[in-house]
């Protein structure tokens, strides 16, 4: 797996290897993506629209380690009713990635819902005083919902990695 990669970067290394690549994900990657052996299922979840890119290197690392993900992507809280008319995804989740620009407030939401750990990444989109991510990086730090864990801006990667790990925690005492 290649994180990261450009369309011509992709194209490059395409032609020595069967190189499948994502471009809304940025991701390359050899081989094919395992059947799901994780205990649960990862949520994804997005605030707005410009953070697919980084939740679907987060969804596609997660794949590619064996989880079942679901993705519920421009889930906003500024409009709550489009979060909460996934409350069934969300509670039935094995982990949640939150991912969201601007204040970053989707991670807290989530983390006052749900009985599951979340990984709250935080993006370098946005409008306003967003500082290239460092508003939503420092409100996820200073999130009051508990389970609720940081990786840095932009860190798709990180936190579906991570996502694998604790979904597959009871896989490990067997």
């Amino acid at each position: 797996m290649i994180t990261r990669l450009s369309k011509e970067a992709a194209d490059t290394v395409s032609k020595t290897y069967s190189l499948t690549y994502r471009e809304d994900a940025r991701l390359g990657y050899y081989g094919s993506i395992p059947n799901p052996d994780g205990i649960g299922t990862v949520v994804v979840a997005t605030g707005g629209t410009s953070d697919i890119p980084v939740a679907e290197e987060a969804a596609l690392t997660a794949e590619f380690f064996g989880n079942r993900v679901v993705r519920l992507f421009d889930v906003d809280v500024a409009g709550l009713h489009r979060l909460l008319a996934h409350k069934e995804e969300i509670m039935s989740a094995g982990v949640i990635i939150a991912v969201a620009g601007m204040e970053g407030a989707l991670a807290s939401v989530i983390g006052g819902l749900a009985d599951c750990p979340v990984i709250s990444v935080p993006t370098s989109v946005g409008y306003g005083a967003a500082f290239g991510g460092l508003s939503a990086l420092l409100s996820m730090l200073n999130s009051c919902a508990s389970g609720v864990s940081v990786v840095n801006i932009d860190n798709g990667l990180g936190a579906g990695y991570l996502a694998n790990m604790i979904n597959h925690m009871e896989a490990k005492k067997s």
